[in-house]
């Protein structure tokens, strides 16, 4: 028991000293805390001083910031407000100047409207005073020369229209432009309905005839001992016999056609007679010769009959038969003063003109080629001199010369023929030249047109009946390359001996050239 209570006994002494211990400790520790606390609210006292300068500056800085903005904001708007406020004087001081002048237009146009009526009124006073004066000149002009009223009218009226030369002149050159525009047309139209109307054959001459024989053993007699008989015959006959290794054929050549036709009827008799000798020769030349006279009148006289024209002196006849046996530029000359008899009696009846007529003068117009092989000069001379012998009508005689040039076409019918003969000369085929002939011409014509200045280039086409000129852009302008096609046909119509018509054509081209990349 006693251990007991000496147990509790102890046990409560030494709680109590525990008590003691833990009580100082824990005061003690107290302190400690009491004085962290205070070291950290002074801490935070410091950093709230510090945040409180920060917050102060920043507010300083913001303020400063918002003053600046507000001085800014407000110098601008006072500029603006000054510009706008010098715009609005401006308008007003445009709209005052406005205001002025259209005040004063309107006192211009009330002035021009007054100086208007004012010329108005003075016009109407001098219109009765040309009146006036009219009538007193035309009672001075009866008085003073004894002159009627008409007369004296006359003779005012002459006086004002030398005054107005001018006008009528302006109006003469507007008429001829229009007239020449439906000249062109109805030229072009005649020519259409002439060449559509009628569609003639050409018949090219050869410079040789052919006769062709049974056997080459004739060949030889045809000769003759040591050539008698072959040169009676180109004594005789007029032509050239080329007798060589073709078999069965005999050639003859002659330019004269006449000559050569007679000559192969010649040849033709003597092999279906078989005595080829001297004397047979010029019998039968004689024989012939004559049947050919009678002939080319037959054929004239036919010829006339189909053309419908009749009263025509003979020998103009016989030698409208000759010219089959002429021909030019290989072209026989009778079926070319057919074609061109038919193409102007077209022509004629389109233009109003006389028929007839126009067909005899386009028979006629190249008579002249029939004595060409025996009588010297042109044959426009030798065909005019015979109609005025043979009392040909006037258009006639005109035709012949002016289908050449010599003279201008005084009459439709002559013009007609002059249109004829072009188209008939001019048609691809109708006519053959000789090959170097040709190429000359088309080298003189290329050398004509590159001769003259700023031309690049000249180039001959269409067998020759025209020519392409290329300018040079930067050396020609338009109205040039007009004057230079202009110099150059007339050029070439001085220097060039051409049947119809060659056209100058003069092209002048600039072009600009860009590369897209």
């Amino acid at each position: 028991m006693i251990e007991i209570i000496a147990a509790v006994a102890t046990g409560v002494i030494g709680a109590g000293v525990g008590f003691g211990v833990a009580k100082k400790i824990n005061d003690a520790n107290y302190s400690i805390f009491i004085e962290q606390a205070k070291a950290k609210a002074k801490a935070i006292e410091f950093e709230a001083q510090g945040v409180l300068k920060d917050a102060n500056l920043k507010v300083s800085q913001a303020e400063m910031e918002a003053r600046k903005k507000y001085e800014e904001k407000g110098s601008r708007l006072a500029r603006e407000y000054e510009q706008k406020l010098a715009n609005a004087k401006e308008i007003e001081n445009n709209a005052k100047e406005a205001l002025q002048n259209a005040r004063a237009s309107e006192e211009e146009v009330a002035k021009a409207r007054s100086e208007a009526q004012s010329l108005y009124d003075e016009g109407k006073n001098l219109k009765a005073k040309y009146q006036e004066k009219m009538a007193e000149a035309l009672a001075t002009l009866e008085r003073s020369a004894g002159l009627t009223e008409d007369e004296a009218k006359a003779i005012v009226l002459a006086k004002v229209e030398e005054k107005s030369r001018a006008d009528i002149a302006h109006m003469v050159r507007k008429a001829e432009e229009e007239a020449k525009k439906d000249i062109k047309r109805r030229v072009n139209y005649i020519l259409a309905q002439a060449t559509s109307r009628f569609a003639g054959e050409f018949a090219a001459e050869r410079l040789i005839n052919v006769v062709n024989i049974k056997n080459d053993e004739l060949k030889g007699r045809i000769i003759g001992k040591e050539g008698r008989n072959i040169k009676t015959l180109e004594m005789v006959l007029g032509v050239e016999f080329i007798i060589d290794e073709t078999p069965n054929t005999i050639i003859l050549s002659s330019h004269n056609l006449y000559r050569r036709a007679i000559a192969t009827r010649v040849v033709e008799l003597l092999i279906e007679d078989g005595r080829i000798q001297p004397a047979r020769i010029e019998e039968l030349h004689k024989k012939v010769s004559e049947e050919f006279e009678s002939s080319i009148l037959e054929e004239g006289e036919n010829i006339l009959m189909d053309l419908g024209i009749s009263n025509m002196h003979p020998e103009l006849v016989k030698l409208i038969g000759k010219l089959r046996f002429r021909a030019s530029y290989g072209q026989n000359a009778l079926a070319h003063s057919l074609e061109v008899a038919h193409l102007a009696g077209i022509i004629a009846a389109e233009t109003g003109g006389d028929v007839r007529l126009a067909r005899r003068a386009g028979i006629l117009h190249d008579i002249g080629k029939a004595l060409t092989h025996e009588v010297e000069g042109s044959h426009v001379d030798l065909g005019g001199e015979l109609c005025k012998r043979y009392k040909e009508h006037p258009a006639v005689i005109n035709a012949i010369y002016a289908h050449h040039g010599h003279v201008e076409a005084d009459c439709v019918e002559s013009a007609a023929v002059c249109a004829a003969d072009a188209l008939s000369a001019a048609r691809p085929g109708a006519r053959r030249e000789v090959l170097e002939a040709f190429l000359k011409r088309v080298r003189q014509l290329e050398e004509i047109a590159t001769s003259k200045e700023g031309i690049k280039a000249a180039y001959a086409i269409n067998a020759g009946r025209e020519i392409r000129v290329i300018a040079n852009a930067k050396l020609v302008n338009d109205d040039e390359a007009v004057l230079l096609a202009k110099e150059i046909a007339e050029e070439i119509q001085d220097k060039v001996q051409f049947p119809g018509e060659i056209k100058v054509n003069v092209i002048r081209e600039s072009r600009a050239v860009q590369i897209a990349k």
